[in-house]
């Protein structure tokens, strides 16, 4: 049965990575997210409903405008197809029940802002400030109880990333603080081992682009922190509260 649940988790994920293109593509600009309805990027020509199935209407146009016939980035079928597994894999990892909201709503703030982050190095408040109060609610009502820890997690990520910000702010920003603050929200104690993820994951990206282009070159390259972030965020959401305990049962 919960295979079945995570099927139509994944078929909702296709429709959401959708929106999610159209969030990521218009925030940014403060455009509607709600209308006008889909359009080329190229020529803005509406999109017609059978042109805008996720992930087959691009496969079956090939790629290009039924319009203009300009490309449309692989990118867009990309987003679809990733949201659809992450929402199907929540599903399977949470159970086919209440405790996967929290995971759903969580992929559904970092999907977004990872794209929006890859593009123009921001992370918007539109979207952190409402998924973080969201993200409370949502933990009270499952279990008020864990919402101290939560909360406790989030002043922590939060103020271990302000601290980096103020010690070196030209190597993240304050977008950087509020999401790990959100992360300490939606994953508790799991928060810990997602930082430690997203600063390795981050440090050997630095490390690469340094080996790549040099000392010099490298450390002027801007590299977004929020998709590392994200990239660490799911590690916490899937794996997190196992490592936790690993580390407690072996350390401690």
């Amino acid at each position: 049965m919960t295979a079945a649940y995570a099927a139509l988790a994944g078929v909702a994920g296709l429709l959401f990575g959708s929106f999610f293109n159209v969030v990521a593509h218009r925030l940014p600009r403060g455009e509607s997210i709600v209308s006008p309805g889909s359009r080329c990027p190229s020529c803005e020509t509406p999109i017609r409903p059978y042109d805008n199935v996720p992930v087959l209407s691009w496969l079956w146009l090939r790629g290009r405008c039924r319009s203009c016939g300009e490309p449309i980035s692989p990118r867009y079928p990309l987003v679809e197809l990733g949201t659809g597994v992450l929402f199907a894999a929540v599903v399977l990892s949470k159970g086919a029940d209440r405790d996967a909201w929290l995971g759903l709503l969580f992929v559904s703030i970092l999907v977004p802002v990872t794209l929006i982050d890859l593009d123009h190095r921001i992370i918007p408040n539109r979207i952190v400030v409402p998924g973080a109060l969201a993200g409370a609610v949502i933990v009270a009502l499952l279990d008020l109880d864990a919402l101290p820890e939560h909360l406790i997690a989030a002043v922590a990520a939060g103020g271990f990333f302000l601290l980096a910000v103020l010690a070196y702010p030209r190597g993240m920003g304050m977008g950087d603080v509020k999401l790990a603050g959100l992360m300490g929200i939606f994953l508790g104690r799991a928060v810990a081992p997602a930082l430690l993820v997203a600063l390795l994951s981050g440090t050997l990206i630095g490390a690469l682009i340094i080996a790549r282009k040099g000392a010099k070159e490298g450390r002027k390259t801007a590299v977004p922190f929020g998709p590392f972030l994200a990239l660490g965020g799911l590690a916490g959401l899937f794996a997190g509260d196992e490592i936790v305990d690993w580390y407690q049962d072996t350390y401690l």
